[in-house]
């Protein structure tokens, strides 16, 4: 037994975040949150996988009976030549009709929208968090600055006294 390392856990790549959009809790309060699948082509997949998605401008819409991702940028797979997909372009979101009722209901009120918070990969599958989420005002972030600030101050003085 002596002289056997403990085996490190690796990092599942079939389990993993892709992309955060880290200005949505800046620029939002974010209420509930909730995680769709999303319908891709070969190309959209294999470009997500090696990390090249950008959601910091996307938001997602109500398009009928359908929940839509809007201005997500998916990178071109350099592989794909001919068949490549477009860059910018709606994405149908994949979540149960009555999950879609409820979530969309309260996205319609007046102030709220629907914000991807972000993508990960769940089993191999392309999930998306979407948050319903309330836009700050510019007072309001000055707000969340000076708390978060007061925060860190309070945690380095813990820290300091122990």
């Amino acid at each position: 037994m002596a002289g056997k390392k403990k085996q490190q856990p690796t990092e599942d790549p079939n389990n993993r975040v892709v992309s955060r959009n880290r200005k949505a809790k800046f620029h939002y309060e974010l209420f509930d949150e909730l995680e769709c699948g999303i319908v891709l082509v070969g190309s959209e997949v294999k470009s997500v996988r090696n990390g090249r998605i950008s959601i910091e401008e996307a938001y997602a819409t109500m398009r009928g009976r359908e929940l839509w991702l809007v201005k997500a940028n998916i990178g071109e797979y350099d592989k794909a030549n001919s068949m490549n997909h477009d860059p910018i372009q709606a994405r149908k979101l994949l979540i149960h009709r009555r999950e879609l009722v409820k979530f969309a209901e309260k996205a319609e009120q007046r102030g709220f929208t629907l914000v991807p918070t972000e993508v990960l990969l769940n089993r191999g599958f392309v999930k998306v968090k979407i948050a319903l989420a309330k836009g700050r005002k510019v007072h309001d972030n000055r707000e969340t600055i000076k708390r978060e600030q007061d925060r860190k101050m309070m945690r380095n003085a813990m820290l300091k006294h122990r």
